[in-house]
C-alpha cells in the first residue's frame, strides 16, 4: 500500500477539479518523486472504481550531465573566450584545459578568437572581439525552466548532437474521479471469513472483485529426490580428490566375485539365504578368468601368499550362484583384477555410489536395498596412516569434522576400523563406515605386485546425510515432536555394513 498521506493527498487534489489531474504535475506540486504518486495511483486502483486512471506518454527534452555542467559554467567556447587574457595565450596551454579541445574549434568558428602562428614562443591566441553572448547556455537555461518549445527544432538537435541535450519520454497518468470516489480509503476484503458469516458482518464489508482471468498458482513439477541430490555432493567430493568412477550397473552378480573374490569363505553367515536375494534365473554363472578362479579357490582351501587359508573343502558350485550384489565391493574386485592384467601397474584412485540389496525383513527400520559408497585407492606402501588421512581429507569436504576409528573385523580387510562422527543432535557418537586394508590373500591371486596396498572405506549414502544436514531438517520436514534416536533407526538412516 503506498503512503496513505499521499493517497489522501491525492484525492483531495482530484476532488477539486471537474476533468482531472496529471500525475506528473502532482507529483512537481507535492515536490515528491512521480514512481511515489505512480504507486499511489495503483493502490487506488486496486480499491475498486475510485479514479479513473488513463496512461498517457509524451516526450519532452531534458539536459544531459553535461548539459547541466553546461548550463552552470558556460558553453565550452565561451569558458575557452574566458581564459585568454588580453595579452594573448600559448595555445599548449590552452589545450591542457579540460574544454581547451572542443572550446578553441568552437570559438574559432564563432570568429570569437584568433591565432598568430608565427608568435616567436610558439602559437599564441588572441582575443578576435570585445565581448561575446553565450547563446548555448541561454538556450539550455530556457530548456531548464520549462521552456523548450520557445526553441526551434534546428537548435534541439545541434544541441543534442553536442550531448548537451537529450529527447525522453515520459509515462504519466490523466487521474479523474471515479464511479465509486471517495477522499475516505475503505480497504476492501479478499476473504469471506466464517467469523464475517456468524455474526453478519460480511453485510457491511465492501470485498475486492475476483479476478477470474489471474493466472493460478502454478503446480509443482518434478523435483530430485533428496538423497540424488547428495549422491551428487559426493560424486563431486571424490572428482575434487582425483577419483575415478566405477561402472556400478551391474546390480546382479556372481557369488564367486562378491564373495570368493574377496576371501569371504562360502560357510560365511553373510552367504545364507536369509541375508542374501538368490536368482531363480538365472541360478548360476559360468564365465569365470579359470586361472584367477582356481588361485582363489587354492588360498581359500589350502592357504598361500603367507596364509593357511580356511581349510575347507571350496565348491564352484557355491562360487557360481546368481545374487543381487550385496556390497559394490563386488565391482572393486572386479577393477582390481583388471588393473593387474595390464603389464605394468599404474596407482588408482576408484570410487562408486550405486544400490546394494540385503533380504531384510521390512518393518520400522529395515530396508531391503540402501545406496553404499566406496573409495578404493592402490599404490605403492599404502597404510593405515594414509587411509586415515584420505578418510579426514573426504570427511571434512562433507562437513563432518569430528571423527573416531575403532578397531574392528572383516573377512578381506586386514587391519580394519569402523568410523564414527559425533552427532550434535542425538549428542553422541554413531557409527558412519567401515574401512581397512584389503588383505593379500584377496589382492596377490588377482596378479597385483607384492609391495602393493589398497586401502578402502565404504559408507550408506544415507546415514552421513543425516549428520550432515542434522535432525533439525528433519523436524521440519515430520513435525516438532519426534523422537531423535527412532529417525536415526529409520530405513533412510541404517547403516549397512
Amino acid at each position: 500500500m503506498a503512503d496513505t498521506g499521499v493517497v489522501e493527498t491525492l484525492l483531495r487534489r482530484i476532488e477539486k477539479v471537474d476533468d482531472g489531474v496529471d500525475s506528473l504535475e502532482t507529483a512537481n506540486v507535492l515536490e515528491v518523486d512521480h514512481q511515489v504518486i505512480v504507486g499511489a495511483v495503483k493502490s487506488l486502483q486496486a480499491l475498486g472504481d475510485v479514479i479513473s486512471a488513463e496512461l498517457r506518454s509524451s516526450k519532452h527534452w531534458e539536459l544531459t550531465e553535461e548539459g547541466k555542467e553546461t548550463a552552470e559554467q558556460g558553453s565550452h567556447e565561451a569558458r575557452v573566450f574566458s581564459s585568454v587574457p588580453l595579452e594573448g595565450l600559448a595555445q599548449s596551454e590552452l589545450m591542457k584545459l579540460s574544454f581547451g579541445k572542443i572550446g578553441f574549434s568552437k570559438a574559432m568558428s564563432n570568429k570569437w578568437i584568433k591565432v598568430d602562428k608565427a608568435h616567436e614562443g610558439g602559437p599564441r591566441i588572441f582575443r578576435a572581439v570585445e565581448n561575446i553572448e553565450d547563446q548555448v547556455r541561454e538556450k539550455l537555461l530556457q530548456v531548464q525552466k520549462g521552456s523548450s518549445s520557445q526553441l526551434e527544432e534546428k537548435e534541439k538537435n545541434e544541441l543534442k548532437k553536442r550531448k548537451l541535450l537529450s529527447e525522453v519520454t515520459v509515462k504519466s497518468y490523466w487521474i479523474s474521479k471515479g464511479s465509486s470516489f471517495s477522499t475516505t480509503i475503505t480497504k476492501q476484503e479478499t476473504d469471506l471469513t466464517p467469523e464475517m458469516i456468524a455474526n453478519g458482518s460480511w453485510k457491511e464489508k465492501k470485498f475486492k472483485p475476483y479476478n477470474f482471468e489471474a493466472m493460478g498458482v502454478a503446480p509443482d513439477c518434478g523435483h530430485l529426490h533428496p538423497l540424488m541430490k547428495v549422491r551428487t555432493q559426493f560424486r563431486q567430493i571424490f572428482l575434487e580428490m582425483g577419483f575415478t568412477e566405477m561402472p556400478t550397473n551391474n546390480f546382479i552378480e556372481s557369488s564367486f566375485w562378491n564373495f570368493d573374490s574377496l576371501f569371504q569363505p562360502q560357510q560365511h553367515p553373510a552367504r545364507d539365504q536369509h541375508d542374501t536375494f538368490f536368482l531363480s534365473d538365472p541360478a548360476l554363472a559360468h564365465e569365470f578368468p579359470q586361472d584367477y578362479l582356481e588361485r582363489v579357490k587354492k588360498v581359500h582351501s589350502e592357504g598361500g601368499y603367507g596364509s593357511q587359508g580356511y581349510k575347507y573343502n571350496w565348491k564352484i558350485e557355491e562360487a557360481q550362484k546368481n545374487i543381487l550384489r550385496t556390497h559394490t565391493t563386488a565391482v572393486s574386485a572386479r577393477m582390481l583384477y583388471k588393473l593387474a592384467q595390464q603389464e605394468k601397474f599404474t596407482p588408482v584412485k576408484y570410487f562408486s555410489i550405486d544400490r546394494v540389496f540385503r533380504n531384510e525383513t521390512l518393518d520400522a527400520t529395515h530396508l531391503a536395498e540402501f545406496h553404499q559408497i566406496e573409495g578404493v585407492v592402490a599404490d605403492y606402501g599404502l597404510t593405515l596412516g594414509d587411509l586415515m588421512g584420505i578418510l579426514h581429507q573426504f570427511f571434512i569436504k562433507l562437513g563432518i569434522t569430528k571423527l573416531r576409528f575403532k578397531p574392528a573385523y572383516n573377512p578381506y580387510t586386514e587391519p580394519s576400523m569402523e568410523v564414527f562422527s559425533y552427532h550434535e543432535g542425538l549428542k553422541k557418537w554413531v557409527e558412519v563406515g567401515n574401512s581397512g586394508v584389503f588383505r593379500p590373500e584377496m589382492l596377490l591371486p588377482m596378479g597385483l605386485p607384492e609391495d602393493v596396498s589398497v586401502i578402502a572405506w565404504g559408507l550408506s549414502l544415507e546415514r552421513p546425510t543425516m549428520i550432515k544436514y542434522g535432525i533439525n531438517n528433519i523436524r521440519e520436514l515430520v513435525g516438532h515432536k519426534v523422537n531423535l534416536q527412532m529417525v536415526y533407526d529409520s530405513p533412510i538412516c541404517r547403516l549397512e555394513t
